[in-house]
């Protein structure tokens, strides 16, 4: 991490990471005058302050995405923190035995949740 380096371009560094440059120029196309404050807010905040703590490891924090992603029943977010959890070490094992303990501790529809967001990241049936 480069001291001279802002929260928002550390943030925007982390986030391309996390996304690739695909994702990114998509949310650049969808990002207006009504959201493009909130985008920056997001970028420095989540990624540039969050993400880029070396405190706590990608993975480590990964894992924490992924427990409280499904406890918040946010489905539409599932998939795309288990592709970056994957990106960030998390083996096809490791997953499996995140998938039990959300379902054990935030019931088995997050679990199921979890599951199709597993298969859909991963291209398993």
């Amino acid at each position: 991490m480069a001291e001279d380096e802002t929260r928002l371009e550390r943030g925007r560094r982390f986030r391309r990471d996390a996304f690739g440059d695909e994702i990114i120029a998509r949310m650049a196309e969808d990002t207006s005058s009504i959201n493009r404050r909130w985008q920056a807010f997001i970028t420095e905040s989540a990624w540039g302050e969050c993400w880029s703590d070396p405190t706590l490891s990608a993975r480590d924090r990964s894992l924490l995405m992924l427990g409280m992603t499904a406890g918040l029943g946010r489905a539409d977010e599932m998939e795309g923190h288990t592709r970056f959890a994957m990106k960030n070490g998390l083996t096809p094992a490791e997953l499996e035995a995140v998938l039990i303990q959300i379902a054990v501790y935030c019931g088995i529809p997050a679990g199921n949740m979890f599951a199709k967001a597993v298969q859909k990241a991963t291209g398993t049936p």
